[in-house]
Order: C-alpha cells, then sequence, then structure tokens
C-alpha cells in the first residue's frame, strides 16, 4: 500500500473550486485515473439543484453539510444562483461561509465526528476504497473510489441516514444533514494529490489547528499515527 503524507504546509491555499470538475458543456474531456477502469455508469445527472457524475470505479471527492451550516440569506441567495455552480467566486463564497463556523456545528462534538468516521471505515472496501476524509465542525469531505454495483447516492444516501440517526441521539438539535451534497470526480493524479491537500488542509485554513495532523477527525491524523494506511491514487489494496 502506498502512504503518502499530504499535510498541505507549502501549498498554496487552495479552495474546492480548484479541485472542482466542471459540469457538461465545458468542453473539459471526462477523464479515469490510469488503473481505474471506467463502466457503465449513470454518467451526469441533476435530481434536485446540483449536478452529480456517479460512475462506478471512478474517485469522487463528496462534500455535504448540516442544513445549518449557512446563514439564511447566504442559503435563499444560493438557490437563485442554481446556475452558478461552475463559478470560482461562487464556491468560493460558499467555502468561505461554510469555513466560519457557522450554525450548530454539531459535529464537533466527539460521538458524532467518531460516527461519521466509523461510517466511512465501515464500508471499506467493500462498497468503495477509502482515500481521505475530514469531518469539519459543519460540514465534510470525503475522497473514494467507488466499487462496482454500488452508485455514489445510495453510499451517501447511507452515510446520512445512520449519521442523521446519531446526531439526534447525542444532541438535542432539530438540525440535520442538507438533503443534496456536491461531488467531483478525480481526473488525474494531479488532481487526487490536490484534493487530498485540500482535505487534509482544510482545518488548518479554517483556523481550527496549526497543521492537519493536529486535527483529530482527519485522514492526515490517523496517516500520522500510522494506525490506518490511505489507499493508493491507484485504488490499490
Amino acid at each position: 500500500m502506498t502512504r503518502r503524507s499530504l499535510s498541505g504546509r507549502g501549498e498554496p491555499q487552495l479552495a474546492l473550486q480548484d479541485i472542482d470538475q466542471p459540469i457538461p458543456g465545458t468542453g473539459e474531456p471526462q477523464l479515469a485515473m490510469q488503473g481505474v477502469n471506467p463502466v457503465t455508469s449513470r454518467g451526469w445527472y441533476r435530481p434536485r439543484n446540483l449536478p452529480h457524475f456517479d460512475g462506478a470505479q471512478k474517485l469522487q471527492c463528496i462534500t455535504y453539510r448540516l442544513a445549518d451550516s449557512l446563514p439564511v440569506h447566504v442559503a435563499e441567495r444560493r438557490a437563485d444562483e442554481r446556475d452558478s455552480k461552475a463559478d470560482p467566486a461562487y464556491r468560493k463564497r460558499i467555502d468561505r461561509y461554510l469555513d466560519t463556523g457557522h450554525g450548530s456545528c454539531c459535529l464537533s462534538h466527539s460521538e458524532i465526528a467518531q460516527a461519521i468516521v466509523d461510517t466511512w471505515t465501515r464500508f471499506d472496501p467493500e462498497r468503495y476504497r477509502l482515500h481521505a476524509w475530514v469531518v469539519m465542525p459543519n460540514h465534510v469531505h470525503v475522497l473514494i473510489a467507488i466499487q462496482a454495483a454500488w452508485s455514489l447516492a445510495k453510499i451517501v444516501q447511507s452515510w446520512k441516514s445512520w449519521t442523521g440517526k446519531r446526531i439526534k441521539q447525542v444532541t438535542t438539535l432539530s438540525t440535520g444533514w442538507q438533503r443534496d451534497y456536491w461531488d467531483r470526480y478525480i481526473r488525474d493524479e494531479m488532481h487526487y494529490l490536490r484534493a487530498i491537500a485540500y482535505i487534509h488542509a482544510n482545518p488548518v485554513q479554517a483556523g481550527l489547528c496549526r497543521t492537519p495532523e493536529e486535527w483529530l477527525w482527519s485522514s492526515a491524523n490517523i496517516h500520522y499515527r500510522g494506525e490506518l494506511g490511505l489507499a493508493s491514487p491507484r485504488g490499490s489494496p
């Protein structure tokens, strides 16, 4: 297994749109990483507000957040900007608001954060290969390579279902997960490295810690302690 220590130190300040895959119509080819075989998949679709790419054996970077993680005026403006999701300025604004720690931030509760990580690791490698993750106070990022016969939508639904119940058990809050999620598939190895760098550096950029390894609810911390090796960029065991 290939081990990588991508702390993010010395890296430029990254925003989520820096690793984003544009929606169809941009002219950019849809590429699978070498060693990750393309298979028949659902491809691009838009079930609600956000475009999704669902393909087995594709590396996907997924973000989902708590329903109260954005101020009301931002959420309302976001509804008016549904056609601007490929706009870097738009994505930067969403990133900035999430990192300010708006809302209940109940994911900072250790029992909830641990439940989220346990849910991710539970189905690795049956449903996907887990490559990197971070649990922020009001949102999460996770990078996976989906196994054949599993859809991204069903995987995310199962994550949210179980951890949503745990949130209600641990807290008295009525908030839960926002209904939709962001996803972007990984085009090549450089994109892969930038995605991991962003995931691991997110707590630092939000002012929650000095180095990625210090953030307890992150694969950077687990990797630093040598308790779990991350999957290689080619998805090999």
